[in-house]
């Protein structure tokens, strides 16, 4: 493969496309994947974050920053960046060795009717959909995953389910894959992960876990369930809360109103001070936006 730039430098493996790097018309870092193109934009307070595009047709020293649609979440600097395009590159490469087969079909989901499928192995087969995915496995294959993550029917959606189908057949995905789905394991099936591993999370390791441990924490405080500028006291928030977080029909509520610079919602939630924050019985500004938006 031909450098692009003097910042260009390839990896090269039989059948498939290198990695080039350089810099966009538009002076932005910016990298290319076989058809996948990626770009380190700038954003507030120094920051940077990771956007992507596909068959951008031009040299990419005349790309810019209109050509690029998707967003990939933050970069600390120019080498987190080099990180994530090789790291992309080698997840491409691998993905191209495991020799998925793309297929027609029609079958019936349970997320509407099929628009094709990735077959990964005989009996482990993923479906696309017009609003949403996942795969599906054979009886013979639904048995050999852990019982903790199971699907009794062998569907398993593509935002966090998927997991459980990679952590069973390890063989049929990338290390990127893999390392993913552990991360989605880690955080939103704590129990299993700990179970499979045989060792526990410690706070700060599993999203889930620490949201059960905070609502554990404030199960007898009031923590914002709603929350609006308040229109009718300037410089606060007005406040809806409930015991624990807790929603639903018979849920005590309570308003209170928190001064703005004070009121950021954390990982969980906000939790009201009661010595500090007053309740407020006075005018709602969440009846107002009522009125507004009917």
């Amino acid at each position: 493969m031909t450098a692009r730039t003097s910042e260009t430098h390839d990896v090269e493996t039989p059948g498939f496309p290198g990695v080039s790097f350089g810099r966009s018309a538009d002076g932005l870092w910016v990298a290319l994947v076989g058809e996948h193109a990626f770009a380190m934009a700038p954003a507030r307070d120094g920051r940077h974050y990771l956007v992507t595009g596909w068959r951008i047709r031009r040299p990419m020293a005349e790309w810019t920053r209109s050509d690029f649609y998707g967003h990939a979440g933050e970069l600390a600097d120019k080498a987190a960046f080099h990180a994530h395009v090789e790291e992309n590159a080698l997840h491409q490469r691998q993905r191209a060795a495991l020799g998925r087969r793309e297929i027609h079909s029609r079958a019936h989901t349970p997320w509407g009717t099929s628009q094709g499928a990735t077959v990964y192995a005989e009996g482990v087969v993923a479906h696309s959909t017009a609003g949403h995915g996942g795969f599906h496995l054979s009886v013979e294959r639904n048995r050999k995953v852990h019982d903790l993550l199971r699907s009794d029917g062998g569907w398993y959606e593509e935002d966090c389910d998927w997991a459980a189908v990679a952590q069973a057949f390890p063989q049929l995905f990338t290390d990127f894959e893999k390392a993913c789905a552990a991360r989605t394991i880690r955080d939103w099936y704590p129990d299993a992960w700990e179970a499979i591993h045989g060792r526990a999370l410690e706070p700060g390791q599993s999203a889930k876990k620490d949201e059960r441990a905070f609502f554990e924490k404030h199960a007898d405080d009031w923590v914002v369930v709603s929350a609006i500028r308040c229109e009718h006291q300037a410089g606060f928030t007005e406040i809806i809360a409930t015991p624990g977080g807790k929603r639903g029909p018979g849920t005590e509520e309570r308003r209170f109103l928190v001064a703005n610079d004070e009121y950021h919602v954390g990982r969980f939630g906000f939790v009201i001070d009661v010595a500090r924050h007053r309740v407020y019985g006075g005018p709602s500004s969440f009846m107002d936006w009522q009125r507004r938006d009917t």
